[in-house]
């Protein structure tokens, strides 16, 4: 039997403590809005997944245009160093294993618009190539899990490129707190993760 479990949509309570016969081979898989994960017993829960927002990275093209011309937007020469501190990659949004990785220090602005809003600042990405965070309906797991070293602030910005919110992530729950921070301020057109103590950009959040 599988048991659906988990944050359920007020659009879809039909499914809220539903059980349903599901095959005991099925070990794990992930479809649509729903991702599955086996526990004991062949048991096997059932998550609703919905895609209340989108995890914007920075390019693997524009990655691949710092690398090759080895200079940022801003005309900078690109500084390459070894791994001090564990970033995150702004294109893979995973950390960097200090000590280990090639990574690659530029200047960079997530703004469209040049107005006074517009916060070009430091950011890091690998030297090698990565492929860009997938996963973009959920927050980066692995930034999410460590707060130590990804204290994190939520900054919203309206159409006109205005910020209009912040807040403070704390020991909160990150992937509750978008959906619920875009449903309660309208104003909000989207969203900037930042470390909340050195201030640097790790990724915008875009309504869906």
């Amino acid at each position: 039997m599988a048991i659906i479990t988990g944050a359920v949509s007020a659009k879809l309570p039909c499914l809220a403590g539903k059980q349903q016969k599901l095959p005991p081979e099925i070990k794990s898989a992930s479809s649509g809005l729903f991702r599955y994960a086996t526990v004991p017993n062949f048991t096997l829960q059932i998550f609703l997944i919905m895609k209340q927002f989108k995890i914007v990275p920075l390019s693997e093209e524009y990655a691949t245009k710092i690398r090759e011309s080895k200079k940022d937007d801003f005309g900078h020469e690109v500084i390459e160093q070894l791994a001090k501190a564990k970033g995150p990659c702004r294109v893979s949004l995973k950390p960097f294993t200090v000590g280990e990785d090639i990574r690659l220090l530029l200047s960079h602005s997530p703004f469209t618009v040049d107005n006074v809003f517009n916060q070009p600042g430091p950011v890091f990405i690998n030297k090698k190539e990565v492929e860009a965070y997938k996963d973009i309906h959920r927050f980066p797991p692995e930034i999410k899990a460590n707060k130590t070293s990804f204290p994190l602030t939520l900054i919203g910005y309206s159409k006109g490129q205005k910020m209009v919110f912040t807040r403070l992530v704390g020991d909160d729950d990150v992937d509750v707190l978008i959906p619920g921070i875009f449903e309660a301020h309208p104003e909000v057109e989207y969203l900037h993760a930042r470390n909340a103590e050195a201030g640097c950009y790790i990724c915008k959040i875009e309504r869906v």
